[in-house]
C-alpha cells in the first residue's frame, strides 16, 4: 500500500437469515444471524489490524451491528450515515428470486437483462451513487495522509460505488463479483486518483461455517 494514501476499508456486513434464503432486503431492517454475528467477530480484528482513524456504517441494523464489533476491537466509535444503506428495492424487498419472478415477470426479465429493478419505489443506480459517493467523500475530509477509514456498507451499494470511484463503467457490473458477507474491498486515494487495493478479501470463516 502507499504510504501516503488515504484508504477506505469497505466492509459488508455479516449474514442475515435473508442472505441465507436469497430474500432482497433493501432497507428493510434485518438483523445479523448467528453466523453473521460470528463473521462480524472474526472479521473486526482483521480490519482493526489496519489501525483505522476513522468508523462509518450504514444505519441500517445488519451494518449496525456490524460495525458493533469493529467498534470493541478498535475503541472507535461509528458514525452512522443513511446515505451508505443498501439499495432500496421496493416491492422486491422480501422477495426471493423465484418470488420475484413469478410476481412480476417483466421486472424481473429486465433485471437479469441488465440488473436494473423496476419494480414500484426501488432506486436506480444513479439514485444510490447519488448519495453514497457524497458519504464517502465526507469519510475521506477527516483523514489524513497514511490514513484509513472503515465503512460498513451493503453488498449492491458498495459494489456499484466501487467501479465508481475507479471510473469503470457500470455495464462492468457483471464482471466482478460481489462481496461475500464480513468480507472487504480496500481502496486508495491519492491525488483524486483512486486504486483497488484488494476485493473480496478478510479471515477464514470456515470454522464458523462448518459449525452451523
Amino acid at each position: 500500500m502507499t504510504a501516503d494514501a488515504r484508504r477506505l476499508v469497505l466492509l459488508r456486513h455479516g449474514r442475515t437469515a435473508w442472505n441465507a434464503t436469497g430474500r432482497a432486503q433493501g432497507h428493510a431492517d434485518v438483523e445479523l444471524d448467528d453466523l453473521g454475528h460470528a463473521q462480524a467477530e472474526l472479521a473486526a480484528p482483521w480490519v482493526a489490524a489496519m489501525r483505522p482513524a476513522a468508523l462509518w456504517s450504514s444505519d441500517l441494523a445488519r451494518a449496525r451491528q456490524t460495525a458493533a464489533y469493529v467498534e470493541k476491537e478498535t475503541g472507535l466509535t461509528a458514525r452512522l450515515d443513511a446515505r451508505l444503506r443498501e439499495y432500496d428495492v421496493g416491492e422486491r424487498t422480501g422477495l426471493t428470486m423465484a418470488e420475484f419472478a413469478n410476481r412480476h415477470p417483466e421486472e424481473h426479465a429486465a433485471w437479469l437483462r441488465d440488473r436494473r429493478s423496476e419494480v414500484a419505489g426501488a432506486e436506480e443506480t444513479i439514485e444510490v451513487l447519488a448519495r453514497i459517493l457524497p458519504a464517502y467523500d465526507d469519510v475521506l475530509a477527516g483523514l489524513g495522509p497514511g490514513e484509513s477509514a472503515v465503512v460498513v456498507t451493503h453488498g449492491a451499494a458498495l459494489k456499484v460505488s466501487v467501479l465508481a470511484l475507479l471510473g469503470w463503467p457500470q455495464e462492468q457490473n457483471r464482471s466482478l463479483e460481489g462481496l461475500d458477507n464480513a468480507r472487504t474491498a480496500v481502496l486508495e486515494e491519492q491525488a483524486g486518483s483512486w486504486r483497488l487495493v484488494a476485493w473480496n478479501a478478510g479471515p477464514d470463516f470456515a470454522s464458523v461455517e462448518t459449525a452451523r
